[in-house]
């Protein structure tokens, strides 16, 4: 048997909880520890096509990448959006788990499985960046070209912010909205994240280093599928299912 807590503690080991913001939401929101496990439906987020798909699936346990309730909560009436879809988890007595920031950092997490998903080498953690990863490509290419890459990698629409015909050596990512991190990317040809704001993007390109935008989705997908793989892995001897919401797989 396969309990919500051992879904839990196993997250727990690969992202620890205690690492994520102080203002984030991650662990366990909905649910009783103890509850057996009958499934396991992972997302980005709750939506209500992802819980009608976790009762279509007959699958009691969904783990998403971005929490509910990030504001505090003082009451639950469902003429809000965010409290019906809790009250709805409440009634079919399915519980969420949820791993931001702690996945975002994490050895094997968000920024990890991206790096590994444009084929970067040596990848490495600069000091007091812990969200960030560095790598090299495998070959040079020129910007435009690594452009179409990470649109093909990430399957979706990026927007190159430099000359196209750079020539691409290493690269900085960083998933979600992450172009608070070029200083610390310094050095980097390129630096890919999900969003970057206009003034980083400027100030990048005045040291020579040209920003992909990618999409917050897109570059934050990539560990919701590393964590999935891992959790099966680990449990494989439990017959239950992991599946991935994919009506979202490539949402910009």
């Amino acid at each position: 048997m396969l309990t919500v807590r051992q879904v839990y503690d196993f997250i727990n080991e690969y992202a620890p909880f205690d690492t994520q913001e102080a203002f984030d939401n991650a662990g366990l929101l909905v649910g009783h520890p103890d509850t057996e496990v009958t499934g396991v439906l992972f997302a980005m987020d709750v939506t209500d096509k992802v819980l009608d798909e976790a009762e279509k699936l007959g699958v009691n346990l969904i783990v998403t990448h971005h929490p509910m309730m990030f504001a505090p909560r003082k009451r639950l009436v469902e003429t809000d959006h965010e409290a019906a879809m809790l009250c709805r988890m409440i009634r079919s007595r399915t519980a969420l788990i949820s791993a931001h920031t702690n996945l975002d950092q994490a050895q094997g997490g968000v920024n990890d499985a991206l790096a590994g998903r444009l084929g970067l080498q040596n990848v490495t953690i600069p000091d007091e960046a812990a969200y960030l990863r560095l790598g090299n490509l495998p070959c040079p290419m020129a910007a435009g070209e690594f452009a179409k890459l990470v649109s093909q990698r990430l399957s979706t629409v990026v927007r190159l912010m430099g000359p196209e015909d750079k020539v691409i050596r290493n690269v900085a990512v960083c998933s979600g909205s992450g172009s608070d991190y070029w200083q610390a990317a310094r050095g980097a040809d390129a630096f890919v994240t999900g969003e970057v704001r206009h003034h980083h993007a400027l100030s990048a390109a005045a040291e020579g280093m040209v920003m992909l935008e990618a999409g917050h989705h897109s570059t934050e997908e990539p560990g919701i599928f590393a964590l999935a793989d891992a959790l099966q892995k680990w449990e494989n001897a439990v017959q239950y299912r992991v599946c991935i919401h994919k009506s979202q797989v490539g949402a910009y």
